[in-house]
């Protein structure tokens, strides 16, 4: 045989091995096409069996996804009825759901100044998931809050649905409807298990339209976007899987088929900067919106902040594991025990704590009335302190008492407020220059509320003027109002924004209590 026979036949045994050495690698690597089943385990969650998609072109076959979860995905119909004196011309202010789905269509026609009372319905929506058999579906707590009527569709065939459970601390709510076959529902995955990158689908219905399905991938995790600056839970899942007005409530699915986020928000200045809330926040808090239909949490009665470098060197820590204590609330279970501001708190229960996520995540898993045991670093000495915890007030309900005694800022108003800094003014897209104080919430029984300043969840409402003079700062707004002579009404200018789009401004007039 000579040498170029002799080549030849080696390239042949070269191919030939590499084929087979491919083959057996594909099969390996789970390259071949599957089929994707589920099962259901002791517990009656559903749990996939095949994990791994078909791959077409270097992609996964999204097309079989979406078929298997669609069914189990809902659209959700909200009608509000409110009752309107034609003096202020229908329901005023801006809707806070606005911010998630667009101006809510009104079925009825404003009235004419006819001295009448009349009654309006605002119609709103968004997407959940079926999680049961026998009918629970997740979906946010802002598409039904408020709601005097809730309806759900699912396929061709439409329910009326009850809110079993909600939590405005996860935005998350639980509705219930009767069926009498089962119905499809979707596994809930492990949301610490994703990765930055990893592929994820999001379905539900933006716009109204139902069954969209849009896919991208998980772009950062643990994102806080203060949607509500009173909430220590924002720990959201970033996607650039498109998110849209509407779908709020609807899943985000891994590969897999199972449920790791429930889609909540989007970033209105960019494109596909969309978040979720991690479906383990979901999985801790179900049980307790299924049994008692809300979530009663343990409360420490302090803020607290993570510890960067400069302020581990300065506590002589060598490293920035921990939480540093910023304030403790008078007559609250940390201050009884005995806790300052400037502890650092190294542990709880014997469980070091890295970071405020930990600390707050632990702490609330706990009922009101346990006992937990903080371990402190103060003044470069280690003590440990018992506290017994109390029972963390709602969102909402703390606001409207604060206000309605005069706990925060000044009560006969009814507000609660703050400075709008310069991160809060780029966070919710407001103009660079625009000064002023943010009304964070409005007690139903401010004199605001009636002149169309209500919630301020969605709504960024900020007081630029009090009697014609600018009020830069909270400090300002509250020397304007104390000299305001009693008896007078004060003149408030404010300026509204949903979205990040300038709503037209209000003049409030109310009147300084007489003592």
């Amino acid at each position: 045989m000579n040498h170029r026979a002799q080549r030849g036949v080696l390239t042949a045994l070269l191919i030939f091995g590499a084929v087979i050495f491919g083959m057996v690698l594909a099969g390996g690597l789970d390259f071949t096409s599957r089929s994707v089943g589920s099962s259901r385990s002791d517990t009656g969650s559903l749990e996939v069996t095949e994990p791994v998609l078909a791959m077409s072109g270097g992609f996964p076959d999204f097309a079989d996804l979406a078929e298997r979860v669609s069914p189990s995905v809902v659209s959700i119909e909200v009608h509000t009825f409110e009752r309107s004196s034609p003096r202020r011309g229908g329901p005023r202010g801006v809707d806070p759901f606005e911010f998630f789905f667009g101006p809510r269509g009104r079925r009825n026609q404003e009235p004419e100044d006819d001295g009448s009372v009349r009654e309006f319905r605002q119609d709103s929506g968004g997407s959940g998931f079926v999680v049961s058999a026998d009918g629970l579906i997740i979906t946010n707590n802002h598409v039904i809050e408020g709601a005097d009527e809730v309806k759900v569709h699912l396929g061709d065939r439409t329910f009326d649905a009850v809110v079993k459970g909600r939590d405005p601390e996860t935005d998350l709510a639980l509705l219930q409807v009767e069926t009498d076959e089962e119905l499809e529902y979707l596994p809930l995955g492990d949301s610490e298990e994703l990765r930055v990158g990893e592929w994820v689908m999001a379905v539900g219905s933006p716009a109204g339209l139902a069954d969209t399905v849009t896919v991208g991938v998980v772009s950062a995790k643990g994102r806080r976007i203060f949607i509500n600056p009173e909430s220590s839970f924002e720990n959201f899942i970033q996607t650039d899987a498109a998110i849209n007005f509407g779908n709020s409530g609807g899943p985000l699915i891994n590969l897999r088929g199972q449920v790791v986020g429930i889609n909540t928000a989007i970033n209105y200045r960019a494109e596909n900067i969309g978040f979720a809330v991690p479906v383990n926040t979901l999985k801790q808090i179900l049980p307790a919106l299924r049994e008692e239909g809300k979530v009663r949490r343990g409360f420490l009665g302090v803020a607290v902040d993570d510890l960067d470098r400069d302020a581990a060197e300065a506590f002589g820590l060598s490293s920035t594991d921990g939480v540093i204590v910023t304030e403790v609330r008078p007559e609250q279970p940390a201050d009884r025990a005995g806790i300052h501001h400037g502890d650092i708190v190294l542990s709880v229960d014997g469980k070091s704590i890295k970071n405020t996520r930990e600390l707050i995540d632990y702490v609330s898993s706990k009922a009101p009335g346990v006992s937990v045991d903080l371990e402190l670093l103060r003044n470069g000495k280690r003590i440990t302190k018992r506290v017994k915890l109390a029972e963390r007030t709602p969102i909402g309900q703390e606001a409207e008492e604060k206000a309605e005694t005069g706990e925060s800022g000044i009560g006969w108003l009814g507000i609660r407020y703050q400075d709008l800094s310069p991160g809060l003014r780029d966070a919710h897209g407001l103009p660079e220059g625009l000064e002023g104080v943010w009304i964070t919430s409005v007690s139903p029984r401010s004199p605001l509320y009636d002149e169309g300043v209500r919630e301020t969840r969605n709504v960024i409402t900020v007081i630029t003027e009090v009697n014609g003079e600018g009020v830069a700062s909270v400090a300002a707004f509250e020397d304007a109002v104390g000299n305001a002579a009693p008896g007078s009404r004060l003149r408030l200018y404010l300026r509204r924004f949903v979205s990040g789009q300038e709503q037209p401004p209000l003049f409030a007039f109310p009147r300084v209590p007489e003592n």
